[in-house]
């Protein structure tokens, strides 16, 4: 019976895995330099990231100049957070950190 329910748990994590890896392989390089720059600039905080985004926008001092699309930036940070919450994990560590 422990095997069983052993046998279904590494299951879930198998598919929960596959689930991550076709995400990340669906990333748009847009998407992938974001994740980069959430680990290497902003210590791997999305919220630290946005309030930077949003600061340049409404004129204030801001961390780094990402691109021009900073709102196009906003909505792909959005979502790449919430695939991140939704599966529990950071996307970073799936991104080659080049």
């Amino acid at each position: 019976m422990a095997e069983q329910e052993e046998n279904s748990q590494n299951k879930g994590s198998s598919e929960a895995a596959k689930v991550v890896r076709d995400f990340v392989e669906s990333l748009t390089d847009e998407q992938r330099m974001l994740v980069v720059l959430k680990r290497q600039l902003y210590d791997g905080s999305w919220e630290t990231m946005l309030d930077d985004l949003k600061n340049r926008l409404a004129g204030k001092p801001y961390i780094f100049k990402l691109v021009n699309r900073i709102q196009d930036d906003i909505e792909r940070i959005e979502g790449l957070r919430k695939f991140e919450q939704e599966h529990n994990v950071d996307l970073a560590d799936y991104v080659e950190l080049t």
